[in-house]
C-alpha cells in the first residue's frame, strides 16, 4: 500500500523546516489526501491499460477487459486470451504485447511482486524490465501501491510545474534540475512528489 496520511503529514513536517518554501505552501493547501493502490500484477496492468487514454475510456477497457478475461488478477488468464479476445476488450496491438510481457514475466516468477529489491533504483530496473513499462511508471507503481517513502518521479509534468511555482522559476524546471532540487528533501520525496500534484491541483483549481 502506498504511503499513509500520518506518513505524508510527519514527511511533510521535516520537510518544511529544510525548505521554507514547502512549509508556506501548506499553510495555504493543507496537507494532500493519501494516494494507495493494490500491489502487484494487477495494478501495473491496469497502468498498462491506462496509458495514453482517458481515464474515461481507460475504464471501459478495463472493465471489458476484466469481463474477458475472468480472473483479472490471475497473470495466466492474459497468457492464455487470444489476440481476438484482447483486441475485441479494446487493447492495441502495442497494448497487447505489454500486457503479454508483463503477464509472462509474472507467471514464469521472473518479476515477483511479492519480493522486488529493496534498493529503489534496483526495483525501477525490474519493473522496466516488462515491455512498455518506463522509469514513470515505475516510481508511481512503487510510491502508490509499496509506499516507498523516497521516490521521487521528477520525470512527470505536473511535478516539474508545482516545483517551478514553488521556487518561482520563470521556466518549468526539466527532470535533471528537479532531481537536482529535490536531493536535501531525501528521505521524504515520496511525500514531496504527493504535495506536488495536490499543489499543482491547487493552483489549477
Amino acid at each position: 500500500m502506498g504511503l499513509t496520511a500520518e506518513q505524508i503529514r510527519t514527511s511533510l513536517d521535516a520537510l518544511a523546516k529544510v525548505e521554507p518554501v514547502i512549509g508556506k505552501s501548506l499553510l495555504m493547501t493543507g496537507y494532500p489526501e493519501p494516494r494507495i493502490r493494490e500491489r502487484g500484477y494487477a495494478t501495473l496492468l491496469r497502468t498498462i491499460v491506462g496509458q495514453q487514454v482517458s481515464v474515461k475510456a481507460a475504464d471501459a477497457v478495463w472493465n471489458r477487459l476484466c469481463e474477458a478475461l475472468g480472473e483479472i488478477e490471475n497473470p495466466a488468464s492474459m497468457t492464455g486470451a487470444s489476440d481476438e479476445t484482447l483486441r475485441s476488450a479494446g487493447l492495441s496491438r502495442q497494448k497487447n504485447g505489454y500486457a503479454r510481457s508483463l503477464a509472462e514475466l509474472t507467471a514464469t516468477g521472473a518479476l515477483d511482486f511479492g519480493s522486488l529489491p529493496e534498493d529503489d533504483e534496483e526495483a525501477i530496473a525490474a519493473l522496466t524490465s516488462v515491455k512498455g513499462i518506463g522509469r514513470w511508471s515505475a516510481e508511481i507503481y512503487l510510491l502508490f501501491a509499496e509506499g516507498r517513502p523516497d521516490i521521487w518521479p521528477a520525470g512527470d509534468l505536473a511535478v516539474q510545474i508545482a516545483v517551478g511555482r514553488l521556487f518561482g522559476l520563470d521556466e518549468r524546471p526539466d527532470e535533471k534540475q528537479v532531481r537536482a532540487i529535490a536531493e536535501r528533501w531525501s528521505p521524504h520525496r515520496g511525500a514531496a512528489a504527493i504535495f506536488a500534484w495536490h499543489s499543482y491541483k491547487m493552483e489549477v483549481i
